[in-house]
């Protein structure tokens, strides 16, 4: 069973740090991009995060500086380190995996999503 599982978040302080871990399951994330989406109440699902199976990375600008992708193949897994977190951040992350992380490449597999909070 092809799965992706998200891990790792919960309730933070601002300017505190949590990572975010994309386990994957019944398929190898080596030959994939894989994604960091956010989704906050009310609002529109945002691109967090890429990176590709050649180890490039993207970041949006609201996270950029502050949030650093990474993947270990042996572990079939991605991380997502989140620091100096913001009240903004404060949404449901989802991981996926991709061809590719632009946009024209179309998602394959969704993880469940983990929330995170920042807040006092």
């Amino acid at each position: 069973q092809v799965q992706l599982v998200e891990s790792g978040g919960g309730l933070v302080q601002p300017g505190g740090s949590l990572r975010l871990s994309c386990a994957a399951s019944g398929f190898t994330l080596d030959s994939y991009s894989i994604h960091w989406f956010r989704q906050a109440p009310g609002k529109e699902r945002e691109g967090v995060s890429c990176v590709t199976s050649g180890d490039g990375t993207y970041y949006g600008d609201s996270v950029n500086g502050r949030f650093t992708i990474s993947r270990d193949n042996a572990k079939n897994t991605v991380y997502l380190q989140m620091n100096s977190l913001k009240t903004e951040d404060t949404a449901v992350y989802y991981c996926a995996a991709a061809l590719g992380c632009l946009s024209v490449y179309e998602i394959n597999y969704w993880g469940q999503g983990t929330q995170v909070t920042v807040s006092l």
